[in-house]
């Protein structure tokens, strides 16, 4: 294994798809673009063209960095998903990095990482603690919050995050859900099966 990677990370967690290409130690290629749906069908052909950027091949590739959430239930399902079949296409590791460390990466000192929820909450996790879900007006109590605005950023920073751990990877990326879903199962009875 080199001991400087290339690692392609990407992030669906909310309305995006963002993906940075680290080489060498350093971001080759970062971009996102703005959606609020359709992640699932562009998320292949985004990574593809990362990568033609950066001129590289899915082979030259040794880990995939993903964000894991807390955000958006379907688009962190969607990249924990596609991180964890490239990794088992590609034979590499699949590093997941939560968006708390990865906002860690770049807030500024004495900032705390947040993460916009629905409903005037936020997601936060302090120091080791379990990450949590307030209102933002409670969470504005405990200091100055850091939300980034750039997914293409944040991209970055889930790079920069996995190829601390690319080596050290032992179970592959889970999504890091916060809260239980707002979707529930459907209250009407089944139907019947009858045998024939």
């Amino acid at each position: 294994m080199p001991s400087d990677p290339t690692i392609l990370a990407f992030d669906t967690s909310a309305a995006h798809c963002a993906a940075a290409l680290l080489r060498d130690g350093q971001i080759i290629v970062s971009t996102a673009e703005a959606m609020s749906r359709g992640q699932a069908e562009r998320l292949m052909p985004f990574l593809e063209e990362v990568l033609e950027q950066a001129g590289c091949i899915w082979a030259d590739l040794d880990a995939i960095g993903v964000g894991v959430g807390p955000g958006n239930f379907t688009g962190i399902r969607i990249s924990v998903s596609a991180a964890r079949g490239l990794a088992l296409g590609l034979g590499v590791p699949a590093v997941g990095v939560s968006g708390f460390d990865a906002l860690a990466e770049i807030a500024p000192n004495g900032q705390i990482p947040a993460i916009q929820a629905p409903r005037e909450q936020v997601y936060l996790q302090q120091g080791d603690g379990p990450a949590q879900l307030m209102p933002k007006v409670e969470a504005c109590t405990l200091g100055q919050l850091f939300f980034c605005s750039d997914p293409a950023a944040q991209a970055e920073a889930i790079a920069k995050v996995a190829v601390r751990h690319w080596k050290d990877v032992s179970d592959p990326p889970a999504p890091l859900y916060v809260r239980a879903a707002d979707a529930a199962p459907s209250s009407d009875q089944p139907p019947v099966l009858l045998d024939e």
